[in-house]
């Protein structure tokens, strides 16, 4: 039995990496998922086999618990919502984590003391980092479920106080002290750690946080699969650490941040004022008959997409425009900015789901060249991703981020349903530019309307 399960598990490691591997493209990315899956349903098997499982009636209960949530959520959840969906079942294997941990070690003192050392140390690891997750990725789902709703200024003092406190009383309870109450302190320090290291982050850092946290959650679950001698959740948790510690530097690098700026930087606490409007400038307003004629003698349009389009559930009439613009003979790319929406590849999920080609979706790096020959960048409820502030106003909290070189278009078009600031809190110079006009409405109608526009020209 024991070697059927190792068998098992080989072939459900196998099968996690294939999939993570297919994930890279458009593609393969719902095969790569489906993969993955089953990968998971043979490794859940291989647990079940092993004669230390016990409790078979609770386990049935859960599963049944599980699939009654999990499956009507996945499926109907809307792709505005992914991000909420995505950060709440993170935290909620955050959560599982720092629960197996609290029952191995009250086993442990049921049975006589501590476990031994190379168990005992990463139980309080996973304690930690579990709680931190569960309670951290709960106020990011708040936070973008708009739950959670204005700024909260960063508490470094308090955070730094709270992260010593967890790691005092993990270094007692390794050092010999058996105290079920200091393992509870754990995770009550570990867990406000969590709640008031994510409450003042918002703006194009939240993608970040939903990344970190989601490397924590499988370092966690490595950790518990350590103290469980459990192979499965060994390398599940560290394909999901190692895959999101990458991301998640990978996003950072993206704004020119560190990730401890990220989390202690205080983006979004607000900004200067707006600087057109200090000196005296004015937002033009459009039509959308005026729209269509700028895009329908244009030579390349570049749709610069942002979380106003998800909001509007507009990437169809999006695709609808841009077929109609290509039968004219108008090339029309895709600038796709890193952290542009509320989760990692939040717009290239959307315009996916919409049938746009992969190969007219450009990155960041990729598209800020073209923006000199570009004729009409046409930004869909994009604000802090294309905020000139970021280069030019070193007192904004973005300075220094990269962003859209949307102002060196010829023209730029800017869908909004009002003059908000942006999910950062902050104004942006680009609606004063002069070669800025703004259509306000829902993004949805508004793309629809300039369509029909488009057509009768």
């Amino acid at each position: 039995m024991d070697d059927l399960i190792s068998a098992l598990y080989i072939v459900a490691f196998s099968l996690f990496i294939v999939g993570l591997h297919m994930l890279r493209g458009p593609r393969t990315a719902v095969r790569g998922n489906l993969v993955a899956a089953v990968g998971m349903a043979i490794a859940v098997v291989a647990t079940l086999l092993d004669d230390r499982v016990g409790d078979w009636p609770l386990i049935a209960v859960g599963l049944v618990v599980g699939i009654a949530v999990g499956v009507p959520a996945a499926r109907n959840v809307k792709m505005t919502a992914m991000p909420q969906m995505v950060a709440l079942f993170n935290g909620v294997g955050g959560g599982a984590v720092a629960l197996i941990s609290v029952v191995e070690y009250k086993e442990a003192l049921e049975e006589g003391g501590n476990p031994p050392l190379e168990q005992l140390i990463p139980i309080l690891f996973a304690a930690i980092i579990g709680s931190i997750s569960f309670w951290g990725s709960n106020i990011a789902f708040l936070k973008l479920q708009e739950s959670l709703k204005g700024r909260v200024p960063n508490t470094k003092p308090i955070n730094a106080a709270l992260a010593l406190a967890a790691v005092a009383c993990a270094v007692a309870i390794a050092a010999g002290s058996e105290s079920e109450l200091l393992f509870w302190l754990i995770l009550l320090f570990a867990g406000a750690l969590g709640v008031l290291a994510v409450l003042p982050i918002g703006g194009a850092d939240m993608p970040v946080v939903i990344s970190t946290l989601n490397a924590f959650t499988g370092l966690s679950a490595a950790a518990a699969g350590l103290a469980l001698d459990n192979t499965a959740l060994i390398v599940g948790g560290m394909l999901v650490g190692a895959s999101g510690s990458i991301l998640t530097r990978q996003m950072a690098e993206a704004m020119n941040r560190s990730i401890g700026n990220v989390f202690f930087g205080g983006l979004g606490a607000g900004g200067p004022a707006l600087p057109g409007a200090e000196e005296g400038g004015t937002v033009r307003s459009t039509s959308a008959a005026d729209v269509a004629i700028q895009l329908s003698y244009a030579r390349l349009v570049v749709v610069v997409p942002g979380y106003g389009m998800a909001v509007a559930q507009a990437q169809r009439a999006v695709a609808d425009l841009a077929a109609e613009l290509e039968k004219r003979g108008i090339e029309v790319l895709y600038g796709i900015h890193p952290v542009a929406g509320r989760m990692p590849g939040h717009m290239n999920v959307l315009l996916a789901e919409a049938d746009v080609p992969y190969d007219q979706l450009k990155e960041m790096d990729d598209i800020n060249g073209e923006f000199a020959r570009t004729d009409v960048a046409l930004v869909i409820g994009a604000n802090d991703v294309t905020n000139p502030a970021a280069r030019n106003a070193p007192d904004s909290p973005i300075y220094g981020m990269p962003i859209l070189d949307v102002d060196k278009a010829n023209s730029v078009i800017v869908l909004k349903r009002s003059m908000n600031s942006g999910f950062a809190g902050i104004d942006n110079p680009l609606f004063y530019n002069q070669k800025t006009a703004l259509l306000f409405g829902d993004a949805k109608a508004s793309v629809s309307e300039v369509l029909t526009e488009v057509q009768a020209l």
